[in-house]
């Protein structure tokens, strides 16, 4: 239990670069976040099964710990980051990323679709939902087997860069839901990295 806790502690050392200052502002409503309910639920089931001894199944007791741990660290990151989540692109080549549509979008998915250029971040006033990955790009501990969208954890900052050897993407923090077309209201279409430049309006960026 000392090990799991110093593991924990350290995890949130690592990973306190990745969240945005907080604000000199009120903090969020959290019960107004789906990722904070969930993973809230997720915990009381979690540690409810261990205080009956009933195991989720096929999960040992040291998987359960592992499990309570990451979701402890990622409600940590919500209660104490931004409203907003920025992403940042170092591939060398244009990204896609997700945000709120625009009043006149004429679409029926939860957001939309938009370029973020090489070197460049979203705004801090502009929520980056998540980000797409076309259909021909490789990531680092995802099997990819066609077009995806990634989703970001509020209140953090995600880095998308490429490994300067091999070009696979890598993320400085891992992903909250990985969603194949049809899995979720996202607009998850079915394109190779060279067809991004020409598909979508650029997102708002940091001056």
């Amino acid at each position: 239990m000392k090990l799991w806790k110093t593991i924990f502690l350290g995890l949130i050392l690592c990973l306190n670069f990745a969240i945005a200052t907080p604000a000199l502002a009120d903090k969020p409503n959290f019960q107004d976040n789906p990722d904070y309910l969930e993973i809230t639920d997720n915990l009381n089931q979690l540690f409810e099964a261990k205080a009956d001894k009933s195991l989720p199944e096929g999960l040992t007791s040291s998987q359960v710990d592992q499990k309570i741990a990451r979701l402890q660290l990622a409600k940590y990151i919500i209660e104490n980051g931004e409203e907003n989540t920025e992403c940042r692109n170092e591939t060398g080549k244009s990204i896609a990323v997700y945000g709120s549509k625009t009043k006149k979008a004429d679409t029926n998915y939860d957001n939309a679709l938009y370029l973020l250029p090489n070197g460049q971040t979203t705004d801090e006033d502009w929520n980056c939902e998540g980000v797409y990955l076309p259909n021909d790009v490789k990531v680092a501990g995802l099997d990819l087997d066609s077009a995806v969208a990634v989703k970001v954890l509020n209140g953090t900052k995600l880095i998308v860069k490429a490994n300067p050897d091999t070009g696979v993407y890598e993320l400085n923090l891992p992903p909250v839901k990985v969603f194949k077309a049809g899995e979720a209201n996202w607009d998850i279409p079915d394109l190779a990295q060279a067809s991004l430049d020409v598909q979508y309006p650029k997102a708002p960026i940091d001056d």
